[in-house]
């Protein structure tokens, strides 16, 4: 049985090779439209404010995709989709003469441009008056059979271009993350940071506990690491003589993927001389308020069925607390990770046997306490061991002045004031190293000699955070998915190796 899209295709075909023998260019090169869609039914609006009933604009010149076309006879009308929005066209016979036979070349998802006045018809629609009308770009693939959206997630991610051709919503998600990076952007430049780039290929892919992706470059003849984290080279910065330093770019981990990981991910890094965690904390707070209110207009946002407000301060909480009240373990009187496996596998936590103690605490957070922190919070002050990069907390050596901010279930941030010691830096990095010998299956950050050196010049108290972008954009946006918040997330390919969407 011949497969009707494939025969669609070939009428297509026909088409353009048509049009080509007849001299007309399916493809012109430019079109200098005057107006988009919501230019033009503002500037049709306005006329009619001033002149009233039968209000009709000047010539306008419009572009969009031909989503809809119904034609009766003489009289046609189409609808087309630009970026701002979709206005109906209207095409008669009397007006278009011979041009009017262009309909019979068209076909749903071509790209026009049109010539004429703005009017309202006579069922109330804002219409333009279609006097010239040309082919911009012939569609040899017939588009999604319902312009108001694919539901098939498999062709959303993997054909985000037929999803963004179908649904306005989720062009709108990227219009939200579009915003907010703006707005960050905006608020940090405002408070006197600096942003910089740092290399994204790495001869040591440290400043984080995550697994790497290797490349080989040819010509140096190295292995090379995609970083997992801009920590260490921003320091440098600080290290340096600048004061407050970010940067907004894309950081790879080598890992799984769920609704809220994929392996490429953006991450906001910034850091802060003369300052520490509880500094950055407040910067956190004013950041989420702005972006709130910036993009959103309210400083509440609705997510998963509950209201989240995002007015300072947040809750502060202690770690140690928070994971003794949600699961019964106090984690100082379980201070080996036999004893503390078996307590969270009495609770039924899956866990690996051979798991480090900072491992088997960072699954009891996410396990017992994360799923609980809806509200914006912070969970202050977490173990040394989890925390090789962290500065000791004062009064007691076994935490460290670190937090991570939670909200609608799900980590948001982390944050340290940062360990600027160069000698016990160097002992935790070694530290790491010893860890990830004993424990091949987990990751464990890396000895970068090169940091080391830069730190033994000195660095100043520094408060550091590191925020990702992808949730931001899913709490604004409503989404429960990080795919749905990535362009191009990640996905496998038919013969089962990785792809992108």
């Amino acid at each position: 049985m011949p497969d009707r899209g494939e025969d669609l295709y070939k009428i297509r075909l026909e088409k353009l090779k048509k049009l080509k023998a007849s001299g007309v260019d399916p493809f012109p090169s430019d079109y200098r439209r005057s107006h988009n869609s919501l230019e033009g039914i503002d500037l049709f609006t306005e006329e009619e404010e001033r002149l009233g009933l039968g209000a009709k604009t000047t010539e306008v010149k419009l572009a969009g995709r031909l989503i809809a076309m119904r034609v009766m006879g003489k009289v046609a009308f189409l609808d087309i989709r630009d970026g701002a929005g979709t206005i109906q066209l209207q095409l008669t016979n009397n007006i278009l003469g011979e041009a009017y036979s262009i309909l019979k070349d068209l076909d749903l998802g071509d790209f026009v441009g049109s010539k004429g006045p703005i009017f309202r018809t006579r069922t109330k629609e804002i219409t333009q008056e279609v006097r010239e009308i040309c082919l911009l770009a012939k569609s040899l693939k017939t588009p999604p059979e319902k312009w108001h959206g694919i539901k098939d997630i498999e062709i959303r991610y993997r054909q985000r271009y037929l999803d963004l051709m179908s649904n306005e919503d989720v062009k709108n998600i990227f219009v939200i993350r579009s915003k907010v990076i703006k707005t960050i952007r905006d608020f940090l430049d405002t408070r006197g940071f600096i942003e910089v780039e740092s290399p994204i290929l790495l001869p040591v892919a440290a400043g984080a506990m995550a697994r790497p992706f290797v490349t080989h470059h040819n010509a140096l003849n190295n292995d090379l690491y995609m970083r997992i984290a801009t920590e260490l080279y921003l320091k440098r910065c600080i290290i340096g003589g600048f004061d407050k330093v970010y940067e907004l770019g894309r950081v790879f981990r080598n890992e799984g993927i769920d609704i809220k990981h994929n392996p490429e991910y953006t991450l906001l890094e910034t850091y802060e001389a003369y300052s520490d965690y509880t500094d950055v904390m407040k910067m956190t707070e004013e950041m989420f308020s702005t972006l709130s209110n910036k993009v959103l207009g309210d400083e509440s946002i609705s997510w998963n069925g509950e209201t989240i407000d995002f007015t300072k301060p947040w809750r502060r909480l202690n770690l140690r607390k928070e994971i003794q009240d949600s699961s019964g373990i106090d984690i100082e009187e379980l201070s080996g990770s036999a004893e503390l496996l078996q307590s969270m596998k009495k609770m039924g936590i899956q866990v690996d046997e051979n798991s480090s103690w900072g491992r088997l605490v960072d699954k009891l957070i996410s396990e017992t306490v994360e799923p609980r922190l809806i509200q914006p919070t912070f969970l202050i002050d977490y173990p040394k061991a989890m925390s090789p990069l962290a500065k000791e907390k004062s009064g007691n050596s076994d935490y460290v002045e670190r937090f991570e901010g939670f909200v609608g279930g799900m980590e948001i941030a982390n944050a340290f004031t940062e360990l600027n010691d160069p000698v016990e830096q160097r002992r935790r990095f070694q530290e790491q190293e010893d860890m990830r010998k004993m424990f091949g299956n987990e990751d464990f950050d890396r000895l970068d000699e090169d940091f080391l050196t830069a730190l033994e010049y000195g660095m100043p108290p520094t408060g550091g955070l590191g925020i990702g972008i992808d949730r931001i954009v899913m709490l604004l946006s409503g989404q429960q998915s990080i795919k749905e918040v990535i362009m191009f997330p990640q996905l496998r390919t038919k013969d089962g190796e990785m792809g992108v969407g």
